[in-house]
């Protein structure tokens, strides 16, 4: 620790600034030049991933975007400060964010864990009356410990080993639920093993007949927890759910006693439990319909606007045809299209249980979960092991970062 140097964030990274080329000018777009913004690394990921839009040199020559180069990162600076990501290859950035470039003496991996260990420093020292804002001040005003070079090294390759596990277990299961889909789709929407059409025995039916659905618990702010206590749960929201289907674990972030949960023991969730988003924003909709598959029992209570299935007993049904059949992109459209709108969008509970669907003979769901279900099965084993890598991280990252472990 003698080595260690206190200095602020400001001096040990440059900032750089983003900013958005004229969209009414057509030639400054659908170029080769991948852009950022919040929503392309808003996330569990580590990286950024692939952008929606894509700037013409000519749109990055007549702007205030600039160029981020693989390694550097990036930080939202409103609304929702704090996100942080790793740029994988050269982008240009807009005006919400902040690109951030590691001086020659440190470490860029170790600057984006010690960046994420002061997060929630940064966001409570944001400026703004109606939107939190990160200003270059903010980061003038944030102490941290640099250790030397090697030391930054080797405490950020350990973190990042944990995340590489992590992240290659996340690309395993984004291929696992691919396997699972091709056939969902052959079998329930294509109809290929029965001759292109619906056979008989089947019917089309509503959701309600082979699911149960139940709308999540109101709480009142004031019941929910900031910090986790002993024996509480953690509140299913709709921050969960993935866009497209899939469980964030470390999603939005609030937790209920487990003492007030005597009366409430219908909205704790269970393994194979199907979670769905009831409520978007009307201009960027995002994730109304979409579900996520509960891994674990007794770890979860659900929240208002989020919509709880479960399958029947009697139909040989089991959740990872239910997750499948939501996240499928005709069910959802129609889903979407009898929403509420306004200045949100909302789905109704009596929307939802009258979504069409085709219904099987049980002999048929019963093939289908004896192919599908260990694919998911597998699914939710690693998301359960992400879970305990991200506490182990988690636990480590402060204790690195401040020189409390020595490697």
């Amino acid at each position: 620790m003698e080595e260690w140097k206190e200095c602020k964030l400001s001096e040990i990274m440059d900032l750089i600034g983003g900013g958005t080329p004229k969209t009414s000018n057509p030639d400054y777009w659908d170029g080769d030049i991948p852009w950022i913004s919040f929503k392309d690394f808003n996330g569990e990921r580590r990286y950024v991933g692939d952008t929606e839009k894509k700037i013409t040199k000519l749109g990055l020559e007549n702007s205030s975007t600039k160029i981020l180069s693989k390694g550097d990162i990036i930080i939202s600076a409103r609304g929702t400060v704090g996100e942080l990501a790793i740029i994988p290859s050269d982008m240009a950035f807009n005006q919400s964010c902040y690109g951030l470039r590691a001086k020659d003496f440190v470490d860029s991996c170790f600057l984006y864990y010690l960046l994420k260990q002061s997060v929630n420093i940064l966001k409570h020292n944001t400026d703004g009356s109606v939107f939190d804002t990160i200003t270059r001040e903010t980061f003038e005003n944030i102490s941290v410990k640099l250790p030397p070079l090697p030391t930054q090294q080797k405490n950020a390759a350990i973190l990042s080993s944990l995340d590489d596990k992590i992240e290659l277990n996340n690309k395993i299961n984004t291929n696992l639920e691919q396997q699972a889909g091709a056939p969902f789709k052959n079998w329930f929407v294509d109809f290929e093993p029965f001759g292109g059409k619906m056979p008989e025995g089947w019917k089309v039916g509503k959701l309600e007949d082979i699911a149960d659905y139940y709308n999540g618990y109101a709480f009142s702010s004031k019941e929910l927890l900031n910090e986790p206590e002993e024996n509480c749960l953690d509140v299913f929201k709709q921050g969960h759910i993935k866009k497209g289907g899939g469980f964030i674990s470390d999603g939005t972030k609030s937790w209920y006693p487990l003492s007030k949960c005597e009366k409430l023991k219908n909205f704790i969730l269970k393994k194979g439990d199907i979670l769905m988003a009831m409520t978007d924003m009307k201009g960027n909709v995002a994730i109304l319909g979409n579900t996520a598959i509960m891994p674990v029992d007794d770890k979860y209570i659900v929240n208002q606007r989020v919509g709880l299935l479960r399958a029947k007993e009697n139909l040989n049904i089991d959740y990872p045809y239910l997750y499948l059949l939501t996240n499928d992109h005709d069910f959802l459209m129609d889903l979407r299209s009898r929403a509420n709108s306004g200045v949100q969008v909302n789905l109704s509970s009596t929307a939802i249980k009258e979504s069409e669907v085709n219904i099987a003979p049980k002999e048929v769901y019963k093939q289908f979960n004896d192919i599908i279900l260990p694919l998911f099965e597998k699914i939710l084993a690693n998301q359960q092991e992400n879970q305990k890598l991200a506490n182990i991280r988690d636990t480590l990252l402060p204790k690195l970062m401040n020189g409390e472990i020595e490697v």
